[in-house]
């Protein structure tokens, strides 16, 4: 398709929010009827908005793939910058809405398992208490799915790791802690009432971990490998809790956990913690926010009561 105009306006020459609406569905999904499902029009509609976007900037921006559609390098950048106006729309919306509504509105914030039971948690009692009309969805995942997710602003803030490869520019961190490790056996445990543990005890048991690149198994991994001893019996991994916490309560299975998780899990009399110590500590997690955000006025009472308790810890 040739250009007849370079140095004309794209919004001179028509360009809406629709489009840029189309070009972000249609990168997000690779597929043209899935891209207008998710904008709630028909597949004739999706066509026509990107046969308008063509016309518009003079350039095709898709190209045909067999049975389906990708963008072209000139359709992967305008999707690009269409994904960073809606974002900015999105965030002139927050911003109108907390002018409007003060403390009222919904927060979205995500966090991985240690900090959601340790910070979350006695955060969101204090929030009820200071702000009762907010609303706050809490997603508990892995660092990468909570970073993609705060990136896309599906998230206000999240309490996490920068995945590794991932572009830490792209948001502000505040280093909170590292995560030390503890060893959780069943009650009924033959090691559950020694009361000196030394490393040859826990040896002969399986180990219930996730599979290696998994930030604790690797961790734990290492610091082992720093003491010169092989890497445990698992014959089971996984980084399901709720399977991990089935198995030490039903079999002599070792689990290497946060302290956080496993003084939440041991509160109760069925698990309890090995009196040992390796020296065992995940790399530390942050407060992350997205570089540039305008948070809503509610996002950010609820992020600056997340601060003041992490203050006092």
């Amino acid at each position: 398709m040739n250009n007849h105009n370079p140095s004309g306006r794209l919004l001179l020459r028509g360009l809406k929010l629709s489009h840029l609406r189309m070009m972000d569905a249609f990168a997000k999904t690779a597929h043209l009827g899935q891209a207008a499902q998710a904008l709630g029009i028909t597949q004739p509609a999706a066509s026509r908005l990107l046969a308008e976007v063509e016309r518009i900037c003079g350039y095709s921006v898709h190209t045909r793939l067999g049975r389906g559609a990708e963008l072209t390098e000139v359709g992967r950048a305008l999707a690009q910058r269409a994904a960073h106006i809606l974002l900015e729309l999105q965030d002139a919306a927050r911003e109108i809405d907390a002018l409007g509504q003060g403390s009222q509105g919904q927060v979205a914030i995500g966090a991985v398992t240690a900090p959601a039971l340790d910070i979350v948690l006695p955060s969101l009692r204090q929030v009820e208490l200071a702000y009762p009309d907010i609303q706050i969805d809490v997603t508990l995942a892995p660092s990468h799915q909570l970073f993609a997710q705060l990136l896309e602003g599906k998230l206000d803030f999240i309490i996490a790791r920068i995945p590794s490869g991932a572009n830490a520019a792209l948001v502000v961190a505040e280093t909170v802690a590292g995560e030390p490790i503890d060893f959780l056996v069943r009650q009924s445990h033959p090691l559950a009432k020694k009361r000196h543990i030394v490393m040859d005890d826990l040896m002969p048991f399986d180990w219930v971990m996730p599979s290696q690149g998994n930030l604790l198994t690797d961790t734990v991994l290492a610091r082992l490998s720093q003491m010169g001893y092989a890497a445990p019996k698992q014959r089971l991994r996984t980084a399901s809790f709720l399977l991990t916490l089935a198995l030490v309560q039903q079999s002599d299975a070792i689990a290497p956990l946060s302290s956080a998780v496993a003084s939440q899990f041991c509160s109760n009399g069925d698990l309890v913690r090995l009196p040992i110590d390796l020296g065992v500590v995940v790399a530390p997690y942050s407060v992350l926010t997205r570089r540039g955000a305008v948070m809503s006025l509610a996002a950010r009472n609820v992020l600056n009561t997340v601060r003041s308790f992490i203050a006092q810890l």
